[in-house]
C-alpha cells in the first residue's frame, strides 16, 4: 500500500493510500497547499516492459487536446531551403553545419531538437552533448522527419515526448495545475490511451502496472486504472 504522509491527508483533505478515479486524483491535488507559482502536472506510468528487449523500448510523441501550458524552444538541422521555414514556424535557431559547430561549442539553450533525414549524418557527432540530455533526434520520437516546419510547429506548442526508462516508467508533463479539472482529466486519459495502443505484442503478463500524478511540489496520488479503449468510428 502506498505511504500516506501527514501533509497528504491534512492538506488535501482526503487520503490517497488507495486509488482513486482520474478526476478525483486532480481534485486532491488542487486541494495541497500551493506554492507561489503554477505547478507543472506530470504522469509517470509503470508498465511491464523490458526496455532490453528493442521492439519494449517504448518511445514517442503527441500532442495533448489541451496543450501542456507552455512553449517549448526548438531548434532545427536542415538544408539552407528549410531554414526560413524552420524560424518561422518557431525555432529558435535552424541551419546545418554551422548549427552543430554553435551546438559543440557550448550553445544548449533549447529543449527539443528536430532534424530532416538528410542531416543525421552530421548531426550524429553531437550524440555525445545530446545523448545523455535525451535531446539526440530521433525517428520514434518525431524529431527526424522530411516535415521540419510542421515538427518545429508541434514541438515549439509543447507536444510531448515520452520514452520508457530502464524500470519501465513513463514520465509526461499533462498540463497546469490552473487548468480546468476537466482539461487535465482530458489530458491524462488521452495519455493513457496512447500508451495502451502501443503496446508491444512481445510482453507477457501485466502492461499497465501503476499510474500517478503529481504537481512539481505535491505528493503523487496513484490512478485508479480501469482499461478503456476509445471506439474507433
Amino acid at each position: 500500500m502506498p505511504y500516506v504522509t501527514k501533509r497528504t491527508k491534512t492538506n488535501s483533505g482526503l487520503t490517497i493510500a488507495d486509488a482513486v478515479t482520474a478526476p478525483e486524483a486532480i481534485a486532491a491535488l488542487k486541494k495541497f497547499k500551493a506554492p507561489k507559482f503554477d505547478q507543472t502536472v506530470n504522469v509517470v506510468m509503470h508498465l511491464g516492459v523490458d526496455t532490453a528487449q528493442a521492439d519494449q523500448a517504448l518511445r514517442g510523441s503527441l500532442s495533448l487536446p489541451k496543450g501542456i501550458g507552455k512553449s517549448k524552444k526548438v531548434i532545427a538541422f536542415c538544408q539552407s531551403d528549410q531554414v526560413a521555414p524552420a524560424l518561422a514556424a518557431g525555432a529558435v535557431k535552424a541551419g546545418g553545419d554551422d548549427l552543430v559547430t554553435e551546438v559543440e561549442k557550448g550553445f544548449l539553450d533549447f529543449d527539443v531538437c528536430v532534424a530532416s533525414p538528410d542531416m543525421m549524418r552530421v548531426v550524429s557527432k553531437l550524440g555525445k552533448v545530446l545523448g545523455p540530455k535525451g535531446l539526440m533526434p530521433s525517428p520514434k520520437a518525431g524529431t527526424v522527419t522530411t516535415n521540419i516546419a510542421q515538427a518545429v510547429k508541434e514541438y515549439a506548442a509543447g507536444k510531448v515526448e515520452y520514452r520508457a526508462d530502464k524500470g519501465g516508467n513513463v514520465h509526461a508533463v499533462i498540463g497546469k495545475l490552473s487548468f480546468k479539472d476537466a482539461d487535465l482529466v482530458e489530458n491524462l486519459e488521452f495519455f493513457i490511451n496512447a500508451i495502451e495502443k502501443v503496446k508491444p505484442a512481445t510482453v507477457k503478463g501485466v502492461y499497465i502496472k501503476k499510474i500517478s500524478i503529481s504537481g512539481a511540489m505535491t505528493p503523487g496520488v496513484q490512478i485508479k486504472y480501469v482499461h478503456v479503449v476509445a471506439t474507433e468510428e
